[in-house]
C-alpha cells in the first residue's frame, strides 16, 4: 500500500453520489454503481458521479468504468498533489483546493486542507477527494433535489463545485478581519503579552491561505482563456467571476499581511521603548548611588587614620557630599542629552 494509500484509508468512506439527467424529466440519483455503465452508454443524459478516494471499489470504477489516464488516476490518491489543469484526450482534469479551520486541535487557526479532483467529458463530469468534502455536500444537495440543473451542462456544476471551493476561503477572512481589528487594542491599549504569540499563528495562516490560493489563480486563468470544446463561452465568462473572486481573496490577504507586519512591528518597537524607560530608570539610580559607593569605599578603608574621622560632624558633611556630587552628575548627564 502505497502512502497516499494509507492517508486515504485515515478517512471514513463516504457513499459515492450520482446523478443523472436525460430527456424529459427522466433522472436518476443516487443509483447503485452497477448501474454506472448503462447510464454512461446512453448518449441523451448528463451524469455526475463523485467518487471517495478511500473506497478501493469507488476509486477502482477511474479505471474499469471511464478508462481515465494511469497518471490522473494517481494524482486522486496523493494528498498533496498540485493544484493544476491538464488536458487529456477527451477530457479535462483538473485539481482545486479547499481550505477550512481544522476543528481536532487546539490552535484556532490551524487548516485543514482537502483537494477536489475532476475529470469533465462531454457527457459525464467524475469528481474525487478523499473523505467529505463540503464543496461537494452543497452541489450534491443542490442536483439530488433538483436533477434538472444538469440540463444546464456539466461545465456549469463544475463551475459551481469551485465556487463553492472558493467560497469557503471567505469565512476564514473573516476570521483574520476580526483578529486584526481586535490585536490593535491588545497592542497599543492593553499591550497583551500574548498578542505577539497569535499575530505569528495568524501571519501564518495568512501565508498559508496564499500559498494553497496562488497555483488556483492560474487554473482559472487557463478555464477562463483556454480554447476547449468541453467549456462553452458562457461557461467560462462565469469562471472569470470565480477568477475575480480569488484575484480579490488575494489582495485581502495581502492587505492583512502588511498590518499584521506592521504591528507586530509596532508591537516590538512598544517592547524596545519600555525596555529604554526601564533602562533610564536604572540609569539614574546608578548615577546617584555611584557617589555614596565610591565616597562609603574611600572612608570605610581600614586605616588608623582617616579625614574627617574624628569630627563630630563628619558622616553628615559626607552625607551632604554625596548628595551634591549625585545631583551634580545627574545635572550633567541631563543637560548631556545621555538621560
Amino acid at each position: 500500500m502505497t502512502e497516499a494509500m494509507v492517508h486515504a484509508a485515515h478517512h471514513e468512506a463516504q457513499p459515492a453520489v450520482i446523478v443523472w439527467h436525460g430527456p424529459g424529466d427522466e433522472r436518476v440519483v443516487n443509483c447503485h454503481p452497477r448501474e454506472l455503465a448503462s447510464l454512461l452508454a446512453r448518449a441523451d443524459g448528463l451524469l455526475w458521479v463523485h467518487l471517495d478516494s478511500a473506497s478501493p471499489p469507488q476509486h477502482a470504477l477511474l479505471e474499469k468504468l471511464f478508462r481515465f489516464h494511469p497518471l490522473a488516476i494517481e494524482d486522486t490518491l496523493n494528498p498533496v498533489t498540485r493544484v493544476k489543469v491538464e488536458e487529456y484526450d477527451g477530457y479535462l482534469f483538473l485539481v482545486v483546493r479547499g481550505v477550512q479551520f481544522r476543528a481536532s486541535t487546539e490552535d484556532p487557526y490551524d487548516l485543514e486542507t482537502h483537494d477536489v479532483h475532476a475529470f469533465l467529458t462531454s457527457r459525464a463530469l467524475v469528481t474525487v477527494s478523499a473523505g467529505a468534502a463540503p464543496a461537494v455536500a452543497v452541489v450534491a444537495d443542490r442536483l439530488t433535489r433538483s436533477p434538472e440543473l444538469l440540463a444546464r451542462g456539466l461545465d456549469r456544476v463544475l463551475h459551481a463545485l469551485i465556487d463553492e471551493t472558493i467560497d469557503g476561503y471567505f469565512p476564514l477572512l473573516s476570521s483574520v478581519d476580526e483578529f486584526v481589528d481586535g490585536v490593535e487594542e491588545r497592542v497599543f491599549v492593553d499591550f497583551d503579552d500574548t498578542a505577539l504569540r497569535d499575530i505569528f499563528q495568524v501571519k501564518r495562516l495568512v501565508l498559508s491561505l496564499r500559498r494553497h490560493l496562488a497555483p488556483q489563480r492560474e487554473v482559472l486563468a487557463t478555464l477562463t482563456n483556454r480554447p476547449t470544446p468541453l467549456l462553452t463561452p458562457a461557461t467560462q465568462l462565469y469562471f472569470r467571476d470565480i477568477y475575480d473572486h480569488v484575484l480579490r481573496i488575494n489582495d485581502s490577504l495581502d492587505t492583512y499581511r502588511d498590518l499584521l507586519g506592521s504591528t507586530m512591528e509596532s508591537y516590538l518597537t512598544q517592547v524596545s521603548n519600555r525596555l529604554g524607560a526601564t533602562t533610564k530608570a536604572l540609569s539614574v539610580l546608578a548615577t546617584l548611588s555611584l557617589p555614596f559607593v565610591v565616597i562609603s569605599g574611600m572612608w570605610g578603608m581600614n586605616f588608623s587614620r582617616v579625614p574627617l574621622g574624628s569630627w563630630p560632624s563628619g558622616f553628615w558633611i559626607m552625607l551632604v557630599l554625596q548628595l551634591l556630587i549625585g545631583g551634580g552628575l545627574l545635572l550633567f548627564l541631563r543637560r548631556r542629552g545621555i538621560l
